[in-house]
């Protein structure tokens, strides 16, 4: 599956080299306005006060670039969680346009002020280093402490990857990809290995700009991610 992805991963490519960084413009408390293609097809679930809260922690994939409220990651997985019998409150802490460096740099804020511990982090970054060009050793040695940082705290993580644009060239490419398998299994946190995987290939799940899925794809992330967040979230008695 990651795979075939992989082959026609070209298109992805072409797309990031349209549009860098990852969306520059609308954030996770400001999303730009939803587009046509992206429909509003996520009914709120009534969430316990007391379930375990979820953090998503990335950039414009995470964030709900050019999506309604309802349309992004965070609420369409909060949804699927809660149709399957697995409540959560999954809260969006996606920044468009965010670097590891950044995220490095906000991470300890945003733990510090949730109201509660989070049961489970999603960590989903690293997609701007490689549009940046950034050396792949800098997104590496950002990405490890995030994730020292949430085994210092006792938070376990599902760790959303990221794969290297064929325009990038095959020497970066080969130190970019093994970073996110590297350091799931260094830090024994859950990996889906390519957010956009089953996504980026099919148009029809995307927006225009052939880097952020639409609606629709998001949808298909989130029937990927749901099953390793309900396998990742701590058992409650």
């Amino acid at each position: 599956m990651i795979k075939a992805g992989w082959r026609s991963f070209a298109i992805y490519g072409f797309g990031l080299a349209l549009c860098q960084p990852l969306a520059g413009c609308g954030s996770a408390e400001n999303p730009a306005a939803s587009t046509k293609d992206a429909s509003a097809s996520t009914k709120v679930a009534a969430i316990p006060a007391d379930a375990p809260l979820v953090i998503a922690f990335g950039d414009s994939l995470y964030a709900g670039y050019q999506l309604g409220p309802k349309e992004g990651l965070a609420p369409q997985l909060q949804a699927a969680l809660a149709a399957d019998g697995t409540p959560a409150r999954v809260q969006n802490a996606g920044v468009s346009g965010d670097t590891t460096a950044a995220g490095l740099q906000r991470l300890t804020f945003v733990l510090d002020n949730a109201k509660v511990k989070p049961a489970l982090v999603l960590l989903g970054l690293g997609g701007n280093d490689m549009l940046r060009g950034i050396r792949p050793a800098e997104t590496r040695a950002n990405l490890d402490a995030m994730l020292a940082e949430l085994k210092k705290r006792g938070i376990p993580v599902v760790l959303t990857g990221m794969m290297a644009s064929p325009n990038m060239g095959s020497d970066y490419a080969t130190a970019f990809n093994p970073i996110y398998p590297d350091l799931a299994a260094k830090y024994g946190a859950s990996l889906y290995p390519f957010i956009l995987d089953n996504v980026v290939t099919d148009k029809t799940l995307m927006l225009g700009d052939n880097v952020h899925p639409n609606a629709k794809g998001v949808g298909v992330i989130v029937e990927g991610l749901a099953p390793l967040v309900e396998d990742a979230l701590p058992d409650v008695d």
